[in-house]
């Protein structure tokens, strides 16, 4: 092993030189690809892909063939399109995070007590990850348009600001230094100063209530689950403000939530 490089318990431990040298460039290359598809952009020519990902015409068709070949992605008149074997990928994280049959059931379980959505996510650099909703089968009108998958800004969302909590106070400068506040609806907060008040106040009370924020006339309640005493991910009951009070969240959601945020730690322990 080289002086540059020690060895841990976890591994070898790589110097920024080695670091940048051991980056596989072709690797990130293709997965910017995979990243220009959304659902606003679901199929895309080659040259539209190209251009997204900053890639001359002749790498990206073959990246796209490449996919195409093993796959992830099908061609029809010139656009392509993920396919769902694309999923595979992201199945092998959430099976780490043990987002399985017996986790989504607890989740489909208060939402039909509740009879509201419910979801899970975690936290990845600036956003909220959505890795597990739950719907109700009682009709609604309006609820907030989210599926696995699905990235929003932490600061926007109930979920978010629960993990935000749990960072360090250097973490939260970082995060609060480097992250642009933008204003949803008339009651969101773009001031930094405002968000960490709001923030501590969620660290010291250990839940996160929300109110028409992210979306006018959409409130949440949030709390974190642990395992190891670390937060694995956050937990949420979404409403509609015109059928549910910031009283009955408090009163009725943020037990029902916690009962099961602490039956799911019970799992995840009985895991380990």
């Amino acid at each position: 092993m080289s002086q540059n490089t020690q060895e841990t318990d976890n591994g070898p431990e790589w110097g920024d030189d080695q670091a940048r040298s051991a980056y596989v460039s072709a690797f990130g290359r293709g997965l910017a690809v995979i990243r220009c598809f959304s659902q606003s952009q679901p199929t895309l020519t080659i040259a539209e892909v190209a251009r997204a990902a900053g890639l001359n015409r002749a790498t990206a068709r073959r990246f796209l063939h490449t996919l195409e070949t093993d796959g992830y992605a099908s061609c029809e008149n010139g656009r392509y399109r993920l396919r769902p074997t694309i999923l595979e990928l992201g199945y092998s994280y959430l099976s780490t995070m043990s987002v399985d049959s017996v986790f989504q059931f607890q989740l489909h379980d208060l939402a039909e007590k509740l009879h509201e959505s419910c979801s899970a996510g975690v936290l990845d650099g600036h956003d909220v990850v959505f890795v597990a909703r739950a719907q109700t089968s009682f009709p609604r009108i309006m609820t907030l348009a989210l599926s696995v998958g699905t990235r929003i800004p932490a600061y926007l969302t109930a979920i978010g600001r629960v993990l935000l909590a749990e960072l360090t106070d250097n973490e939260l400068d970082e995060y609060l230094r480097t992250t642009t506040l933008r204003r949803e609806t008339d009651r969101t907060i773009t001031d930094p100063g405002r968000l960490r008040e709001v923030i501590q106040t969620v660290r010291n009370q250990g839940h996160c209530i929300m109110d028409q924020e992210i979306e006018a006339g959409i409130c949440a309640v949030s709390v974190p689950v642990r395992q190891a005493n670390r937060p694995t991910m956050g937990i949420s009951v979404a409403a509609h403000a015109s059928r549910t009070s910031i009283e009955t969240i408090e009163r009725e959601y943020l037990p029902a939530l916690r009962a099961t945020g602490a039956e799911i730690e019970r799992i995840l322990r009985l895991r380990n």
